[in-house]
């Protein structure tokens, strides 16, 4: 690899993690407008395992926005990622596949606090994501996919 494909490759790293740090930051800020801007134009979202929807990135934060109504508290903590990058003959491409594990403690509105904010979380998921992405036009990283594979989930009556 030469000094200019590593360098490319490091930058595309950052770049990449960069978005899907801001997929767990709009997601738990309900910043619904910063989601989609992460997708491709074709993007799609797939939270079928965990009980949601499959379907085109503006439908999907939607169905988000209204379902996260419940929960005004959540952090999003997106860990342990795996990148494997578009090899093409010794230079990166323009496609991407990620894995991630997730952690997602909630806080249901009902659970009573300013906001539901007092006490500990009472809804906890975990799992895994697998996001496809791909580089822009402009020479930016975007979703094109994300599936939500969740494996387990606590809901405080466990």
């Amino acid at each position: 690899m030469t000094q200019r494909v590593e360098l490319a490759t490091v930058m595309d790293r950052l770049a990449i993690d960069a978005v899907i740090t801001g997929y767990a930051v709009a997601v738990d800020d309900a910043d619904w407008t910063a989601y989609q801007d992460l997708f491709t134009p074709d993007g799609r979202a797939d939270y079928r395992s965990a009980g949601g929807i499959e379907g085109p990135a503006r439908e999907v934060a939607g169905w988000l926005a209204e379902m996260l109504l419940l929960f005004p508290v959540r952090q999003h903590l997106i860990v342990n990622r795996r990148l494997e990058l578009e090899d093409l003959n010794g230079d990166t491409g323009d496609s991407a596949e990620l894995q991630a594990d997730y952690l997602n403690p909630m806080r249901l509105e009902s659970a009573g606090g300013t906001n539901g904010a007092a006490g500990p979380p009472n809804f906890i998921t975990g799992g895994r994501y697998t996001f496809g992405l791909v580089r822009s036009d402009d020479g930016s990283w975007r979703v094109r996919r994300v599936t939500v594979h969740e494996k387990w989930r606590h809901t405080g009556r466990d």
